[in-house]
């Protein structure tokens, strides 16, 4: 039985509990092309005609598609139009798998966003093997139809399928993002079609224009937004109360007018992870996973991980923003030896950074959960500007979080402190650069 939630004009539909589906998943069509592509088993010939609803001799994942998609809009129309989720903007990093046609994301703020004219648009998204382990760790996400929320929550059943009503003389623009960090969880979008406007309206999907700049934020837990839906004292983290678009980075960006991509890792540090007792915590280095789409450890298709999947830096950003050196501090704290080496680790980061992204400013930045290590990382920057000649960079020092602008989960930063340090940040690079 098809269970379906209307908002604001949206269609989502659920996977009902004990046992029920969608509509088109009990259909005798669909569960028999799915035999068909998934077991290898031969059709008859009746079955054939009958299956093969876009009539290419074929029995294919389109013929799949348009049975669900018949089912879901209770009729049979003309074939829709179907798009690789590649043909949409893609947010921040992204991997696509050319095998199940789906594109996985995992970091903060990653997604897709496009432009749709048509009756109706649907897409399917996928959870990693943590969707179902409940909110401590299922993947955050929200998405807008004409920068409206419709909604945010979290992906708990390995599919989903969202359908948004169209237009037939105006684009509806979708955006769909990941507000949970990549440690926990990934997820992925496919199936992505639009339904034909009757008669001789308009119809199709393309990917939004790009913004005049794109700015690359390498963090920890302050760039995810870690609790920041949470209430201090009271609540614990998890991805259910974290939303990277709270945060300092998207904030910056969107006062800037500009795209993002966020590479940030809760309790990440470059010399040494958090730690509680003082310990070299090297297992949470974001130098490490810098050259991927992500870092998690719940399986993606059943024999995947999302660090499986390098980057090419095929795109690259106008600026390079890093926030850090928060966990790093619980390390070193004051100890002279080890803010040395921890400079050292830092300059030997630029450098990997600029040999990836050969033109972008950076700019290093620390404050807002304590400033230890700040004179540390200015010593790093002139240590790397001495060794390289390269001057394209700059520091810049957060204020310290306040108690009168409250806390989120663990003593983060609320919204409000995030609001202040993106105030900070905006005006900074608009001064620095000149945007």
């Amino acid at each position: 039985m098809k269970k379906g939630l209307v908002i604001g004009g949206v269609i989502v539909l659920l996977a009902a509990a004990a046992g029920a589906l969608f509509a088109f998943a009990e259909s005798d069509q669909t569960k028999a092309i799915k035999d068909v592509l998934e077991n290898g088993r031969v059709p008859s010939a009746k079955e054939q005609d009958l299956l093969d609803l876009d009539d290419d001799s074929t029995i294919t994942k389109k013929d799949l598609m348009k049975a669900k998609f018949d089912a879901v809009l209770h009729k049979s129309s003309e074939m829709p139009l179907f798009y690789q989720p590649t043909a949409a903007k893609q947010l921040g990093r992204t991997a696509y798998h050319e095998e199940t046609e789906t594109l996985w994301f995992s970091l903060s703020g990653s997604g897709i966003e496009f432009r749709f004219m048509g009756e109706n648009c649907s897409f399917t998204l996928v959870g990693d093997s943590a969707c179902t382990q409940g909110e401590t760790v299922a993947p955050r996400y929200a998405y807008y139809v004409d920068g409206e929320l419709k909604e945010k929550t979290q992906l708990t059943e390995p599919e989903r399928t969202v359908s948004i009503e169209g237009s037939a003389t105006d684009y509806k623009t979708v955006r769909i993002v990941k507000l949970s960090e990549s440690a926990q969880s990934s997820m992925g979008i496919r199936d992505l079609c639009v339904e034909k406007n009757d008669g001789e309206g308009e119809s199709g999907l393309s990917a939004t224009d790009s913004a005049p700049h794109l700015i690359e934020f390498i963090g920890d837990s302050i760039t995810c937004g870690y609790g920041v839906d949470g209430e201090f004292n009271k609540d614990k983290f998890m991805t259910a109360n974290e939303d990277a678009e709270k945060a300092y980075a998207i904030k910056t960006a969107k006062k800037l007018g500009a795209d993002y991509s966020l590479v940030s890792y809760s309790g990440h540090g470059i010399l040494s992870g958090y730690t509680s007792d003082g310990t070299l915590n090297k297992t949470q280095l974001v130098p490490k996973y810098y050259t991927q789409v992500g870092h998690a450890s719940p399986v993606i298709e059943e024999r995947h991980k999302i660090q499986d999947d390098e980057w090419d830096f095929s795109v690259q950003p106008d600026l390079i923003v890093i926030n850090l050196g928060t966990n790093d501090a619980s390390y070193t704290v004051t100890s002279s030896p080890r803010q040395k080496e921890f400079a050292e680790k830092y300059t030997e980061f630029l450098k990997l950074i600029r040999e990836k992204n050969p033109n972008a400013p950076i700019l290093c930045t620390l404050g807002i959960m304590g400033g230890t290590l700040c004179d540390a990382i200015d010593l790093a920057v002139s240590n790397y500007t001495q060794e390289t000649g390269d001057t394209n960079i700059s520091t810049m020092r957060f204020d310290m979080q306040q108690d009168a602008d409250g806390y989120a989960v663990d003593w983060h930063p609320s919204e409000k402190t995030h609001e202040k340090a993106s105030d900070k940040l905006t005006a900074y690079i608009k001064d620095w650069l000149k945007w």
